[in-house]
């Protein structure tokens, strides 16, 4: 007999050493799976002990047995205690049982998102101002308010946050536009002393820009960024210069482009390249009185890499023509 019919077969009244059994399964690797689907079965009986499970357990860097209650948990519409677990204070010293933790608190987060109404909504934003969780910023995101934006631009600054972070704001859309304009420049605590996390929050929210559609006053606020202490930031707003900026801005955007080749990560060097290759009809003139500039300059010799790079450049512009 399968689970399902076993549990089928099962009256309402199902014995508390049942549900405990199948509470103990959870822990086992070969049929934990199979005793969510059975604690589900057993109703809303099961969910005061999933809960004193999750609330009170000891967690652990084998983190999947309280993954599995909270997956319980959202299937039985326990809505109150997902959110009584992520309010709860957790002090886990230990890195590997803190990490396991926070997959659980993520997996309780993004069940939250089921429910689609205001109060949940302002829970979940309340939880996400206090850490910011993968799954908590997954399930802000799926409301796509705009008034989250703040709180999602904020988690661009973390390593972990921010791939998650980019994807709730992508689902913002065209809402976040502004904030995201903002925060790109607004380098924190200032200009001259910037944090690696204001860095890489501006470069995260340029990125989102240019995925928008911009226009000519959108690139006139950006416009001081293309002298950006931040190369890879001056670099993303020369790009949006390309596609929005009027036709001054746009050369100036260029050479900014060419001299910023040389001194950037090869990753960002691939991507310039990829812009003044895509772009050719306003990048072409200006790369070739660079060629002849530094052909000139260098009298002969082959010494100059960026004449090598803007030489390979002119090539695959004209084999796409």
């Amino acid at each position: 007999m399968t689970a399902k019919s076993d549990n089928e077969a099962r009256p309402s009244g199902v014995p508390d050493a049942y549900i405990d059994k199948l509470i103990d399964r959870l822990n086992s690797l070969k049929d934990g799976a199979s005793a969510v689907v059975d604690l589900v079965a057993c109703g809303m009986k099961a969910i005061e002990p999933l809960r004193r499970f999750l609330l009170f357990g000891e967690p652990s860097g084998i983190f999947q047995p309280r993954q599995r209650a909270v997956e319980a948990l959202g299937e039985l519409g326990a809505k109150d205690v997902l959110i009584e677990y992520l309010a709860s204070e957790k002090d886990i010293p230990d890195p590997v049982v803190r990490y396991g933790e926070e997959a659980v608190e993520s997996t309780a987060a993004r069940l939250l998102a089921r429910w689609r109404d205001d109060d949940t909504y302002r829970i979940l934003l309340w939880l996400l101002r206090r850490k910011a969780l993968p799954g908590l910023i997954d399930a802000v995101g799926e409301f796509r308010r705009t008034d989250a934006t703040p709180e999602l631009i904020s988690a661009l600054g973390d390593s972990i946050g921010r791939s998650f972070a980019e994807e709730a704001l992508r689902k913002i859309g065209e809402g976040a536009k502004r904030t995201l304009i903002a925060a790109s420049l607004t380098a924190h605590p200032s200009a001259d002393y910037e944090t690696s996390t204001s860095h890489h929050r501006r470069r995260s929210a340029l990125r989102l820009l240019t995925e928008l559609k911009l226009s000519e006053e959108d690139w006139h606020n950006l416009s001081p960024l293309a002298d950006d202490r931040d190369r890879e930031i001056a670099a993303r707003a020369c790009r949006i210069a390309l596609a929005v900026a009027e036709e001054s801005d746009k050369m100036l955007a260029v050479h900014r482009l060419i001299k910023l080749l040389p001194d950037t990560s090869w990753s960002l060097q691939i991507e310039i390249e990829e812009w003044l290759v895509e772009r050719s009809e306003i990048t072409r003139t200006v790369i070739d009185e660079e060629i002849v500039r530094r052909r000139e300059a260098a009298g002969g010799r082959s010494t100059d890499e960026l004449l090598h790079r803007l030489l390979a450049l002119k090539q695959k512009i004209e084999r796409k023509s």
